[in-house]
């Protein structure tokens, strides 16, 4: 790897890392630049401004949920192991960058916020026969009639607002940092039993 694409990816993930936790207005071009060992004319000429930078990092979040979504979608499994796949996916994936689900949702929500730009990506969604799948699903009795915002709110609320409520939860119960893991372990296998069990009940 060159040296000036390692800087490059170096700014990327500090740029990640700090906006992650500060959001865009929380946060300075300086701040970034420290948290990557550079100095903020290189973050300029790489990025050109801070909204540049923060509007890579937020596509590339968007990207990398998308592309989970994707995989497991066009696999060769029925639709109730895709939505359970679904489930252990998120839950790792952010576990392994908890802040994202607040810093997606809060950026979309300001007023100048970051816009999802790749419909590519919700294309090959679209495109991976998932839709069908629940349609057909539905009409055999196997899964309970729900539309499509209905089942997106359902997963989104179970697997991303234990994240997003984390310090007010963990405050409230005296839950300290170092047990959350295995509280959300714990809590995944509860979220996909519920779910499951409520979109293919028995007859």
């Amino acid at each position: 790897m060159s040296e000036e694409l390692s800087t490059e990816l170096k700014i990327l993930e500090a740029a990640k890392k700090v906006f992650l936790a500060k959001g865009f207005s929380g946060c300075t071009t300086r701040e970034i630049a420290h948290e990557a060992g550079e100095n903020v004319a290189l973050v300029n000429y790489y990025f050109r401004s801070k909204a540049a930078l923060f509007d890579q990092v937020f596509q590339s979040a968007i990207e990398e949920l998308m592309y989970i979504l994707v995989d497991i979608f066009k696999s060769d499994i029925s639709l109730k192991e895709k939505i359970a796949e679904f489930i252990d996916r998120e839950y790792a994936f952010i576990s392994s960058f908890p802040g994202l689900p607040m810093f997606i949702l809060s950026e979309l929500n300001r007023e100048d916020g970051a816009q999802l730009k790749n419909k590519q990506m919700f294309e090959m969604v679209a495109n991976s026969g998932v839709f069908d799948q629940m349609k057909e699903a539905q009409e055999s009795g196997e899964m309970i009639e729900i539309d499509l915002y209905g089942i997106t709110v359902l997963l989104m609320s179970n697997c991303h607002y234990p994240f997003i409520s984390k310090n007010f939860v963990s405050s409230l119960l005296g839950v300290a940092d170092e047990h959350f893991e295995t509280l959300m372990d714990a809590h995944k296998i509860h979220v996909k039993n519920m779910i499951l069990t409520y979109l293919f009940p028995i007859k």
